[in-house]
Protein backbone atom coordinates (compact mmCIF):
# COMPACT_ATOMS: atom_id res chain seq x y z
CA UNK A 1 0.00 0.00 0.00
CA UNK A 2 1.33 3.43 -0.94
CA UNK A 3 1.32 5.78 2.07
CA UNK A 4 2.73 8.82 0.25
CA UNK A 5 -0.77 10.25 -0.23
CA UNK A 6 -1.89 9.49 3.33
CA UNK A 7 0.87 11.44 5.08
CA UNK A 8 -0.16 14.85 3.67
CA UNK A 9 -3.80 14.04 4.56
CA UNK A 10 -2.81 13.23 8.15
CA UNK A 11 -0.67 16.35 8.34
CA UNK A 12 -3.65 18.39 7.16
CA UNK A 13 -5.75 16.98 10.01
CA UNK A 14 -3.02 17.84 12.49
CA UNK A 15 -2.58 21.36 11.12
CA UNK A 16 -6.36 21.93 11.24
CA UNK A 17 -6.33 20.95 14.93
CA UNK A 18 -3.38 23.24 15.69
CA UNK A 19 -5.23 26.12 14.02
CA UNK A 20 -7.90 25.80 16.75
CA UNK A 21 -5.49 26.62 19.58
CA UNK A 22 -6.48 30.11 20.76
CA UNK A 23 -4.01 32.95 21.09
CA UNK A 24 -2.36 32.89 24.52
CA UNK A 25 -2.83 29.13 24.91
CA UNK A 26 -0.70 26.10 24.08
CA UNK A 27 -1.29 22.42 23.54
CA UNK A 28 0.96 19.39 23.69
CA UNK A 29 1.99 17.11 20.86
CA UNK A 30 0.07 14.27 22.51
CA UNK A 31 -3.11 16.30 22.93
CA UNK A 32 -3.00 17.45 19.32
CA UNK A 33 -2.53 13.83 18.22
CA UNK A 34 -5.54 12.71 20.26
CA UNK A 35 -7.74 15.59 19.07
CA UNK A 36 -6.71 14.79 15.48
CA UNK A 37 -7.90 11.19 15.88
CA UNK A 38 -4.34 9.90 16.20
CA UNK A 39 -3.96 8.86 19.86
CA UNK A 40 -0.43 7.88 20.80
CA UNK A 41 1.06 9.55 17.73
CA UNK A 42 2.67 12.60 19.36
CA UNK A 43 5.83 12.12 17.33
CA UNK A 44 3.80 12.30 14.12
CA UNK A 45 2.54 15.72 15.28
CA UNK A 46 6.17 16.78 15.62
CA UNK A 47 6.87 15.65 12.06
CA UNK A 48 3.81 17.56 10.84
CA UNK A 49 5.01 20.72 12.57
CA UNK A 50 8.48 20.27 11.07
CA UNK A 51 6.97 19.86 7.60
CA UNK A 52 4.61 22.81 7.85
CA UNK A 53 4.94 24.85 4.66
CA UNK A 54 6.43 28.31 5.11
CA UNK A 55 3.74 30.95 5.39
CA UNK A 56 0.96 28.42 6.09
CA UNK A 57 -0.42 30.56 8.91
CA UNK A 58 -0.72 27.62 11.32
CA UNK A 59 0.32 28.68 14.86
CA UNK A 60 3.03 26.02 15.18
CA UNK A 61 4.56 27.89 18.10
CA UNK A 62 1.58 26.97 20.31
CA UNK A 63 2.59 23.29 20.43
CA UNK A 64 4.92 22.23 23.25
CA UNK A 65 5.90 18.96 24.89
CA UNK A 66 4.06 17.25 27.75
CA UNK A 67 6.44 18.80 30.30
CA UNK A 68 5.39 22.30 29.19
CA UNK A 69 8.67 22.97 27.44
CA UNK A 70 9.72 23.93 23.94
CA UNK A 71 11.07 20.82 22.23
CA UNK A 72 13.40 22.52 19.77
CA UNK A 73 17.11 22.24 20.61
CA UNK A 74 18.77 24.91 22.74
CA UNK A 75 20.72 27.44 20.73
CA UNK A 76 18.49 27.20 17.67
CA UNK A 77 16.97 30.37 16.28
CA UNK A 78 13.65 28.54 15.85
CA UNK A 79 13.59 27.83 19.62
CA UNK A 80 14.17 31.52 20.42
CA UNK A 81 11.48 32.46 17.90
CA UNK A 82 8.96 30.07 19.42
CA UNK A 83 9.53 31.42 22.91
CA UNK A 84 9.31 35.03 21.68
CA UNK A 85 6.04 34.34 19.85
CA UNK A 86 4.56 32.72 22.96
CA UNK A 87 5.71 35.57 25.20
CA UNK A 88 4.16 38.08 22.79
CA UNK A 89 0.87 36.25 23.34
CA UNK A 90 1.22 36.75 27.10
CA UNK A 91 2.51 33.31 28.00
CA UNK A 92 4.92 33.45 30.92
CA UNK A 93 7.76 31.02 31.42
CA UNK A 94 9.33 29.85 34.67
CA UNK A 95 12.82 29.16 33.44
CA UNK A 96 12.29 26.90 30.40
CA UNK A 97 8.81 25.78 31.42
CA UNK A 98 5.30 27.14 31.14
CA UNK A 99 2.30 26.17 33.26
CA UNK A 100 0.08 23.84 31.25
CA UNK A 101 -2.62 24.03 33.94
CA UNK A 102 -2.91 27.75 33.26
CA UNK A 103 -2.29 28.07 29.52
CA UNK A 104 -2.99 24.55 28.29
CA UNK A 105 -5.63 23.96 25.61
CA UNK A 106 -8.14 22.60 25.73
CA UNK A 107 -8.64 23.42 29.43
CA UNK A 108 -8.25 20.40 31.73
CA UNK A 109 -12.01 20.29 32.34
CA UNK A 110 -12.52 19.56 28.62
CA UNK A 111 -9.70 17.07 28.09
CA UNK A 112 -11.63 14.04 29.34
Amino acid sequence: MNTDRKIPDVYGRIWATVEKIPRGRVSTYGTIARLSGLPGRARLVGYAMFNLPEGAGVPWHRVVNAAGKISLPHGRESRRRQRLLLEREGIAFDGDKLDLKTVGWPPASFRG
